[in-house]
């Protein structure tokens, strides 16, 4: 076959298929260390396997979920710290699953960029691996997007997809929540992934860089305060559901915070009344609150203020349960309890959060 001389590549139109191929073989050993019962996590395939019967279910309910971490890459992007969003990307899936009691079993993701840079999208997927492995589920496949003229050079997004399983008749939330029920709180490692337009918004009016001291995180820049990947609630909160039996329901504290949060998991006509000042308010929050000038119930509706999962137990088990997840690590507070509600005020705020510095 004769070539012209005026013939176009793939590569001349911006999508490079060798880098691509590079990155699958960088990447390998990062997937292939996320196996698990029922997975192999061997990537390279058309479609990746799961092995229900192997993973020990007998008859179960598939829960899936799905989710991106927002603007938050826009941070990563302009300090060039990549490793920690995959992290968020694999929280915000599998932290949703646990919240209805399931176990997560296995991850997928999506990356779409401008140009391919395979060092910085495997940081990216080892962060992935890592909040996979953190969470017990198996990263069995995934589409890397290589789109110029879609997305600048250096630009990406990414999004997740993660499918668990519970036992039927085990899924959450508990149908016998009722009014006395004990609200429990698991402390957040920081922002997570969620009001990063607001947070780049109070950056810009700071006058502050991503490359400055934090003030609130004297021994790290802004930009990698900022990107403190969201907390893996996962394995604590099948602990204590599996352990004490006592635990009702789960919400985890992403957009819309406690305000909007909390209502999905509670039956109509019950809310929650919470004791702001029992919320152990970061140091981030208190800076953005004081930078921004935020009022408080926007900084509730809008960021989780310290409590990344809220926990609705037995008033008779809190004690329990509460010891169950120090065991696991967490820093657990008593928050308030369940109480009647009418309307849309189903979220009873008593008290004032914490905002001094």
């Amino acid at each position: 076959m004769t070539e012209r001389k005026d013939s176009l590549t793939y590569a001349d139109a911006g999508v490079d298929i060798d880098a691509g191929n590079r990155l699958v073989d960088m990447i390998k050993p990062l997937v292939r260390a996320t196996a698990r019962a029922g997975a192999d996590a061997e990537i390279g395939g058309f479609g990746g396997l799961f092995d229900l019967k192997a993973a020990g279910f007998k008859d179960p309910v598939l829960v899936a979920a799905t989710d991106g971490v927002g603007t938050k890459v826009k941070i990563a992007i302009d300090t060039g710290l990549h490793s920690g969003i995959g992290i968020d990307l694999v929280a915000m899936s599998v932290n949703d699953l646990v919240v209805q009691g399931a176990e997560p079993l296995f991850f997928l993701d999506y990356f779409a960029c401008g140009k391919l840079d395979p060092d910085a999208t495997a940081a990216i997927i080892s962060g992935v691996a890592q909040g996979c492995r953190e969470s017990g589920c198996a990263l069995i496949g995934g589409e890397t997007a290589e789109m110029p003229g879609l997305y600048k050079d250096g630009d990406y997004d990414l999004a997740g997809f993660a499918v668990g399983a519970a036992e039927r008749g085990t899924l959450l939330p508990s149908p016998d929540i009722a009014v006395g029920d004990a609200v429990i709180g698991l402390a957040s490692s920081g922002v997570h992934s969620n009001g990063f337009s607001l947070v780049r918004k109070i950056v810009e009016r700071s006058g502050l860089s991503l490359q400055s001291q934090a003030p609130f995180s004297p021994v790290m820049t802004l930009g990698a305060a900022l990107l403190a990947p969201t907390r893996l609630y996962v394995k604590s909160c099948l602990r204590a559901i599996r352990e004490t039996g006592a635990v009702k329901g789960l919400a985890h504290i992403t957009g819309g915070g406690f305000t909007d949060n909390i209502p999905r998991v509670l039956p109509k006509g019950l809310g929650v009344r919470i004791d702001l000042a029992a919320v152990p308010v970061l140091p981030v929050f208190k800076w953005l609150a004081q930078q921004g000038g935020i009022d408080e119930l926007e900084l509730l509706r809008t960021f989780n203020c310290g409590i990344g999962m809220v926990v609705i137990v037995k008033p008779d088990a809190v004690a329990e349960v509460m010891d169950v997840f120090a065991q696991s690590g967490e820093d657990v507070v008593h928050l308030g309890e369940v109480a009647p509600a009418s309307g849309d005020e189903r979220v009873l705020y008593h008290g004032h959060l914490d905002l001094d510095a």
